[in-house]
């Protein structure tokens, strides 16, 4: 069977992907054939990852809304469109993590004074080790875990892509683990 869907791919007997997301971008009616091809890949995927009907629901209807919104700029590179779609999916999913723990509030904690200083004294030798850090490393770390700024939000304040913040950040942390682990002998 999937030979001869193939075989009819080949043909031009099923519509050309290409073709749909043209005439989408020409006129966002057309989307409609996008939406209904990938739906049921797109709320697979999520919900295997949330893992809860409802947040996946509402994370895929704000993946097909930020597809709609964001069509005009798409490029066709000869990759599926869904993997775009799993891009934007995966994207929303973190995105949601990251609102949800931010938003749980951790119980206070009873903290003796010694532990206090103690605790102050690492923060202290923690912030020296990033100010050593390279200009843009130590940048995106101190958004990233001093401002609590998304990946996302980073990438538009300092004009880069998300993948270059998220190379920033995994370099910055390495040279802290590094920098720390010399500290501590």
């Amino acid at each position: 069977m999937a030979r001869g869907g193939s075989l009819l791919k080949a043909q031009g007997k099923e519509p050309d992907e290409r073709l749909l997301i043209e005439a989408a971008q020409r006129d966002p009616s057309g989307f409609a054939g996008l939406y209904e091809a990938n739906f049921h890949r797109v709320y697979a995927f999520v919900a295997r990852r949330v893992g809860d009907r409802d947040t996946a629901q509402d994370l895929t209807a704000d993946v097909f809304h930020q597809a709609l919104a964001n069509l005009p700029r798409y490029e066709w590179r000869g990759v599926p469109f869904a993997a775009w779609l799993f891009r934007i999916a995966s994207n929303a999913i973190i995105n949601h993590a990251q609102r949800t723990a931010r938003e749980r509030t951790m119980p206070a904690l009873e903290v003796s004074e010694e532990i206090g200083m103690e605790e102050a004294q690492y923060r202290a030798r923690l912030f020296q080790l990033v100010d050593q850090l390279p200009g843009d490393q130590r940048r995106v770390i101190k958004m990233r875990f001093a401002e609590q700024k998304s990946i996302r939000e980073i990438a538009l304040d300092l004009g880069r892509s998300e993948g270059a913040v998220k190379q920033l950040q995994f370099r910055g942390l390495q040279g802290l683990r590094a920098r720390m682990d010399r500290a501590h002998g």
